[in-house]
């Protein structure tokens, strides 16, 4: 089914057509003035200055007409031709029972599906997942929920940083502590131990070290920079150690995504276009894109308009390394060969602006991306302290998410303990409770804000079971769904939906209808914040609605079963808009 706003478009564009004017006049939205009408239109005002004629006539004429149709209760005008409209409680009803018995609650599959594939991990092997990696986790994990609800064919990567300067790091410094392993030795012909010669916590403790070592002594760095270039040449012991790496760093990372509630298609990182990137060099060469420049090779990029200088992206070094850039280009060219990508999202810092620009613009001119193929950089700003600088620990440093989710959790569990929620609960189902529950402080905390806002992240505020937080909507769910166990058990039913017999009522069911016109909006924008404005809206009116309104101790068989199975759709509203935040809900708290 259309969203509302579409259908009321729908009849507003043919009141207009029917007065002689063109249909594009009548788009229409939710009012940002409810105390005039609960939608408007402001087409006459156009109107009237293409046709140099009075807007509240215009608006006069049109309004005239739509005061006939059924699905509008109240037309009226407001200042120089607004024109306000509120909807028949039948029409309202229907839409919501409509809406309420329909597997997508109302919410068509968009018309045109693509290949979407959406970049949003970008964690580095051998260094353990901190901060800075939560909102590339958060926000690009409800993206791709967003896109995969609406009917694209999604494929989310995490695309690893593993095939860097610190692979190279960590190898030379295996050779300063352990010379004599295998894979040191050049005539050694295998096969390689299966087992790894590091854990995780090695690497953690490794890679700090390689690098304040590499900093201090250029013979070091020279050693980092030689390992690195040969582990790139294929040189089969360092193949075989960057292996051990790379698969220790994949479980660690798994878990924490895990704990985030963030799943990835596919596992790849720049290792993975290495086979692409000789190929894609020579092409670009013999196709008069790249040239030297001071011993590298690189591509211009600059384009006339340019406000400011772009410099050339460069694809190797001097002595022949690759970089990001290359490996960048290496990866959209396996998108769009392997993947058939029709838009690829990244979502990554908003810093590395310059960066897509640079490769993007590559990947455009170059022929490696056709121009139908849509790049888009969705960036984000910093997640703060209460301090306004980024996150940190309290002694300074940088927080590892590991021990950013366990803060949380343990909030969670405090807050929980004050507010004796699921206080007569068995110890694993409490403790399943306060993770989902600081996981949604944390994640509602971020999404929140619209992704390319910096935001500070305070975590008693957060964490509260009240006001905008990720909490609130939790216990509110969960309240609407004992409300519904509450009713069985009682063997009390829900049945169709009645017109509404309150103005609380009403507004329940007009946030229900916004839901397609939401969904769509964060879409477009690649803005969760949008769904969490609309689930704390919902959640809100909800809660007032049940405070007003004694749902089991209602007389009235009918309307108690109408207010029975407007929560029950509420509840799915707010479940879906919570899961498609990437929150997960308890069955009860």
């Amino acid at each position: 089914m259309p969203s509302l706003t579409e259908r009321l478009t729908e009849i507003t564009s043919d009141a207009f057509a029917e007065c002689g004017y063109d249909r594009r006049y009548g788009a229409v939205n939710v009012s940002d003035r409810p105390d005039l009408g609960q939608f408007q239109c402001n087409g006459a005002l156009a109107a009237a200055k293409a046709h140099k004629a009075n807007p509240r006539q215009i608006a006069q004429q049109v309004a005239d007409l739509l005061t006939a149709n059924d699905a509008l209760g109240e037309v009226s005008i407001a200042g120089p031709g607004f024109i306000n409209l509120s909807l028949a409680s039948a029409f309202l009803t229907n839409w919501v029972q409509a809406a309420a018995t329909d597997d997508r609650l109302g919410v068509d599959r968009i018309s045109a599906p693509q290949k979407v594939v959406i970049d949003y991990g970008g964690p580095n092997v051998a260094k353990p997942m901190h901060v800075g990696h939560l909102r590339a986790a958060i926000i690009g994990e409800s993206v791709k929920r967003i896109a995969r609800f609406l009917g694209h064919d999604v494929v989310g990567d995490v695309h690893l940083g593993d095939w860097g300067l610190q692979m190279g790091m960590l190898i030379s410094e295996m050779a300063h502590r352990q010379p004599d392993l295998p894979y040191f030795n050049p005539e050694f012909t295998g096969p390689y131990p299966e087992k790894s010669p590091v854990t995780i916590g090695d690497l953690e403790e490794m890679y700090p070290t390689a690098s304040a070592r590499a900093q201090e002594d250029p013979s070091v760095m020279d050693a980092a920079r030689a390992a690195t270039f040969a582990l790139q040449q294929g040189r089969p012991g360092y193949r075989a150690l960057w292996q051990h790496f790379h698969d220790v760093s994949i479980v660690e990372m798994k878990a924490d995504y895990a704990t985030l509630n963030v799943e990835f298609d596919l596992w790849l990182g720049e290792s993975d276009t290495q086979d692409r990137i000789a190929r894609l060099i020579d092409r670009l060469r013999h196709g008069g894109f790249a040239y030297k420049s001071e011993g590298a090779l690189v591509m211009d990029v600059a384009e006339p308009g340019d406000k400011k200088e772009i410099p050339p992206l460069m694809l190797l070094k001097s002595d022949g390394a690759v970089l990001y850039g290359t490996t960048d280009l290496a990866t959209i060219d396996q998108r769009v060969r392997d993947l058939n990508a029709e838009l690829v999202v990244y979502v990554v810092d908003r810093r590395q602006g310059d960066h897509f620009r640079q490769v993007f613009r590559a990947a455009h001119r170059s022929g490696i991306a056709p121009e139908s193929v849509r790049l888009e950089h969705a960036g984000f700003g910093t997640m703060n302290g209460t301090d306004g600088r980024p996150f940190k620990t309290r002694a300074g440093g940088v927080m590892k998410l590991k021990d950013l989710m366990q803060l949380v959790t343990d909030k969670a569990t405090e807050r929980m303990a004050e507010a004796e929620v699921a206080k007569d609960y068995d110890d694993d189902e409490r403790a399943a409770i306060a993770r989902m529950v600081g996981m949604a402080t944390l994640k509602y905390a971020d999404l929140m804000n619209h992704r390319s806002r910096d935001y500070v992240f305070d975590l008693d505020r957060f964490s509260s079971f009240e006001g905008r937080t990720g909490p609130y909507l939790l216990y509110t769910a969960v309240r609407a769904k004992s409300i519904l166990r509450k009713a069985a058990a009682r063997g009390l039913g829900s049945g169709s939906l009645l017109p509404p017999a309150s103005d609380m009522e009403r507004s329940v069911m007009l946030k229900i209808v916004d839901l397609s016109d939401v969904v769509y909006r964060a879409w477009d924008g690649r803005a969760p914040n949008h769904l969490c404005e609309f689930g704390y809206s919902l959640a809100t009116t909800f809660n007032r609605f049940y405070h007003e309104h004694h749902i089991l101790s209602e007389r009235d068989t009918a309307r108690r079963a109408s207010w029975l199975a407007l929560s029950a759709c509420c509840v799915r509203v707010l479940e879906l808009t919570l899961d498609l935040l990437g929150i997960e809900v308890p069955e009860r708290m």
